[in-house]
């Protein structure tokens, strides 16, 4: 029998009755024991109507934390009340693809202790322009096929769509003082990475439904320049980063405070464009480029 299989989703502030109800109907393609753990961290009470009575679902427990507590924290909260051994990450945001996503894991999940599933993107673009930039990125810098992640396993790793041995993931538990948002899961690479925990990519990736409108995207990629920051000055995180490796370059050859000037002024244009109809990710890469050099100096 195959060994039994924890799903854990942080809920917040989003409807994920579709993404548990594909999951439910799954269940019997992982040959084991399955629980299906939600715990919302602090939605408004609207959203909590919206998934309580999921708790009557079979095997899945719903339960609420009276504040958010952050990315990190909720899953490392998840990780603890898992009863079995293996455990798989979601988001809360996620959808299925199809139904032989639990399969697919089942008929790997001897090859290593942690495996990752990947992300894909609706093929056309949304119809409200506002999302565009966020499916823009996602599809051009986040829904990478298994053999180009395995390129780089440990630095192309994330958490969302994840199946990891329980021992592994409470091992290595997630830095809960990258309280906002991104970069949690750049650390847990690197310590899988220096324990030689093999990791192994897959082409078995979850739908990515949860686009948010540009101007809350920029906001949310700007808390996670931040934590990179953070990380590379606390632990010397994140050096194998592109943007990292840019900034520490120019502060090598002492050019930094003259781009942080200079990017620091074409900041708001650069910022009007990607809120733009036609938005440019290479305008993107610059403007996350100032606020990495504003953090780090």
């Amino acid at each position: 029998m195959t060994a039994g299989l924890s799903i854990l989703i942080p809920a917040f502030n989003w409807n994920i009755n579709r993404l548990v109800n594909s999951l439910v109907a799954q269940r019997a393609d992982w040959n084991g024991p399955l629980e299906i753990i939600v715990l919302d961290d602090g939605s408004p009470e609207e959203c909590r109507l919206l998934n309580r009575p999921l708790a009557t679902r079979p095997s899945v427990r719903y339960h609420e934390l009276p504040r958010n507590v952050g990315r990190a924290a909720i899953r490392n909260q998840l990780a603890a009340a898992a009863q079995h051994e293996w455990l798989l990450l979601l988001d809360n945001d996620s959808l299925l693809p199809d139904a032989r996503f639990l399969a697919r894991y089942a008929a790997v999940q001897a090859h290593a202790a942690v495996l990752i599933g990947g992300t894909c993107y609706e093929a056309t673009p949304p119809a409200e322009p506002a999302l565009y930039l966020r499916w823009l990125y996602g599809r051009n810098r986040e829904a990478r096929p298994a053999a180009v992640r395995q390129t780089a396993p440990y630095s192309q790793l994330t958490i969302n769509n994840a199946l990891v041995r329980a021992e592994v993931f409470r091992q290595f538990p997630l830095d809960e003082r990258l309280t906002g948002y991104g970069h949690e899961d750049t650390k847990f690479g690197v310590e899988l990475a220096a324990a030689h925990v093999p990791v192994l990519h897959l082409d078995n990736p979850v739908l990515h439904d949860g686009l948010e409108p540009a101007a809350v995207f920029l906001h949310k990629s700007e808390q996670a320049v931040r934590n990179l920051a953070l990380g590379f000055r606390q632990d010397g995180l994140g050096t194998d980063s592109r943007l990292l490796q840019t900034a520490v370059r120019l502060r090598r050859l002492g050019l930094a405070p003259a781009a942080r000037v200079a990017l620091g002024a074409a900041a708001p244009a650069l910022r009007r464009q990607l809120l733009s109809r036609a938005p440019r990710l290479r305008l993107f890469d610059l403007l996350k480029l100032h606020w990495l050099l504003r953090e780090l100096a």
